[in-house]
């Protein structure tokens, strides 16, 4: 009986969450097996295909603005996917960026910005999607941030002595002087919204970075731990969320001492890892074929709560945390396979 009534409540949330008709899709066949059916922490609502599109994503970046948009990183196509998130639909394509890896978007000034493997970071008009300019560096640049307080874009950018996080004013679109040298390029990176750091990721040298804005010292914390990309920072307590290759683990570090307070197998290929702090989860998705959710009991304790099925090679996402109730959604993009198209899957997320 219980089942049952999961059941027909989950439905009842696919039917109210849907896009308009044309944009939704069945549910792949176990999209949620692993997932005890009274308690489900995501649900798949949606599945927007991107004909047309090929190759590996890379990272996401959200228009909160009503009625929202999502830019996708498609690196493998050379292209920025933009779509509405009230209609589910595809509104822009870019073309002409190679390989796109980071990107994200400044709120109040409507500009987008796309960082290029080979070197260039692009900037575009949130209303029209002009270019409005593009800023050479030189070397791969990759996962960028934006702070809305100084109105800086923060990007990571090179490899060895020349590796640093560099900033571009977003109001002027100008190059700043200013730089933080990184010793090896700069993967994820974390921004203290209350504080002064910047924590970030460098896997050539198997350490964290900490970097301070008001010092502008730099210093780094070993790992035992290999191949370190995806970062996702709990301020509030202190801790530090990062995801490993080699082995497979989410590594959680003390920000104030640098030591790992817990390392727990988890999904392998993973890219990207969010913190949900209203419902204190982790979400990882890899290309292993699932997204893994953990559950923080206490700063220093963490469990398994679910993994959610999905498609081998799916490893790019986002989450965009609204502060409505039933309204956060986590977005999993789907590589395209001999004969089906790229898509996005859009998951409701259950408290």
């Amino acid at each position: 009986m219980r089942r049952i009534c999961a059941i027909a409540f989950a439905m009842a949330v696919f039917l109210l969450l849907t896009p308009r008709a044309g944009s939704q899709k069945s549910y792949p066949p176990g999209a949620n097996s692993s997932v005890p059916a009274q308690n489900p922490p995501l649900i798949l609502t949606t599945q927007l295909p991107l004909p047309g599109v090929h190759g590996r994503f890379d990272h996401f970046a959200f228009d909160p603005v009503e009625p929202g948009r999502i830019f996708i990183s498609a690196l493998g196509n050379n292209s920025v996917e933009i779509i509405n998130l009230v209609e589910g639909t595809e509104v822009h394509r870019i073309t002409g960026v190679p390989e796109p890896q980071g990107i994200t978007y400044a709120t109040g000034l409507n500009k987008i910005f796309v960082a290029s493997r080979k070197g260039t970071l692009y900037i575009y008009d949130g209303a029209n999607y002009d270019l409005i300019t593009k800023i050479v560096f030189n070397a791969d640049v990759d996962n960028l941030r934006y702070d809305a307080t100084s109105k800086r874009v923060y990007v990571g950018f090179g490899d060895g002595d020349k590796a640093a996080i560099g900033m571009i004013d977003a109001t002027t679109n100008k190059r700043l002087d200013e730089e933080y040298k990184t010793g090896a390029h700069p993967e994820s990176f974390q921004l203290e919204t209350s504080g002064a750091k910047i924590f970030v990721n460098l896997p050539d040298l198997k350490q964290v970075g900490v970097i301070d804005r008001s010092t502008k010292q730099v210093s780094k914390w070993p790992l035992t731990l290999e191949d370190n990309f995806p970062m996702a920072l709990d301020e509030a307590d202190h801790r530090l969320f990062i995801v490993t290759r080699t082995p497979p683990r989410l590594a959680v570090l003390d920000t104030e001492s640098g030591k790992v307070v817990a390392a727990l197998p988890c999904v392998a290929d993973v890219d990207d890892v969010y913190y949900d702090s209203n419902r204190k989860r982790i979400y990882i998705p890899g290309g292993q074929g699932r997204i893994d959710i953990f559950q923080q009991k206490d700063p220093d304790h963490f469990e398994f709560l679910a993994k959610v099925p999905t498609v081998i090679g799916a490893r790019t996402a986002g989450y965009a945390k609204t502060g409505k109730k039933g309204s956060d959604r986590f977005y999993l993009a789907i590589p395209a396979t001999p004969g089906k198209d790229a898509a996005v899957w859009w998951y409701t997320v259950m408290d």
